[in-house]
């Protein structure tokens, strides 16, 4: 039911600020272009960190008198994201795309190119400003973060698995070259990773016993203790696979629902998981959370 055309000018008129998302924008462009904005304020910046995606094409379309950027990830993957952010705040001040891929992050992410980093970060260092969690101003009411590796040692199954799976790859891996070799290198170190994990998943079963992992079952041991405790804990994996098998493990253990997000997780329900675990509820003291 939002409004259109005159209407939605005339709207405008009446008000201060307009909120929209980011795939509003790319629909309702034509309207939205109707109007010359005061200030285009982004946030999540790092939405528009490919320039040719459909959102970000949009926004740039918008006619804006001033432009600013709020994201805490410029730079996620690749330094062409913080290029289409810059791009848009400051429209050809590091150049097209491909100037900008030839003069720095060629440089920069082949070579480690220090001059040419020092030069980029001259160039935006005027239009930047950074806050960080030691800066006076800002109140962080957090505690200090305590890191303790836990060291596993693999099950006689995994240990069986993993000698097998290494020695297939080697002589697979010396017989290569190239591009291939270089799959071949990666392929044999996601399937020692899932070794690791539990040989279920390794072995594509939809079950797991925690005894058949090491670290399956020192898991569920410190679990065990932040349950006991009244505490909450998440608990991060790369695999999906390995995260529904980890939901069945914990489960029964710890008596208790876990909360699984994951890339597959609709919006509202990912809202709805988080804000489940976040109350701090005794029922849902474990979220499994994919990394991706």
């Amino acid at each position: 039911e939002r409004l259109s055309g005159d209407a939605f000018v005339e709207e405008v008129g009446r008000h201060d600020v307009v909120i929209s998302t980011y795939g509003l924008v790319h629909r309702d462009l034509e309207h939205l272009m109707r109007v010359a904005w005061h200030r285009t304020l982004l946030d999540e910046a790092q939405n528009i960190k490919n320039p040719s995606a459909k959102q970000s094409i949009a926004v740039r379309r918008l006619v804006t008198a001033r432009r600013v950027g709020l994201t805490g990830t410029p730079i996620e993957n690749r330094l062409g994201e913080l290029w289409s952010i810059m791009d848009f705040l400051n429209p050809a001040l590091l150049g097209s795309a491909g100037e900008f891929r030839r003069v720095f992050a060629s440089p920069i992410e082949r070579h480690r190119d220090e001059l040419s980093a020092g030069r980029l970060r001259k160039l935006i260092r005027p239009f930047v400003l950074r806050r960080a969690k030691s800066d006076p101003e800002v109140d962080v009411d957090l505690p200090e973060k305590l890191e303790m590796n836990v060291y596993c040692n693999l099950t006689r199954e995994q240990a069986a698995l993993y000698e097998q799976v290494t020695a297939q790859m080697l002589g697979r891996i010396d017989q290569a070259g190239g591009i291939q070799r270089r799959g071949l290198v990666l392929t044999a170190i996601m399937r020692l990773k899932q070794i690791c994990n539990h040989p279920a998943q390794f072995l594509g079963e939809k079950r797991a016993a925690a005894e058949r992992s090491g670290k399956c079952d020192r898991l569920l041991e410190m679990l065990e203790e932040v349950v006991a405790e009244g505490d909450h804990a998440i608990v991060f994996t790369q695999f999906r696979q390995m995260g529904d098998l980890l939901v069945g493990l914990l489960e029964p253990h710890i008596e208790r629902t876990v909360l699984f997000l994951h890339g597959g997780t609709p919006e509202p329900k990912r809202r709805e998981l988080v804000d489940q675990f976040q109350a701090g509820d005794e029922r849902h003291p474990v979220l499994v959370l994919s990394l991706k």
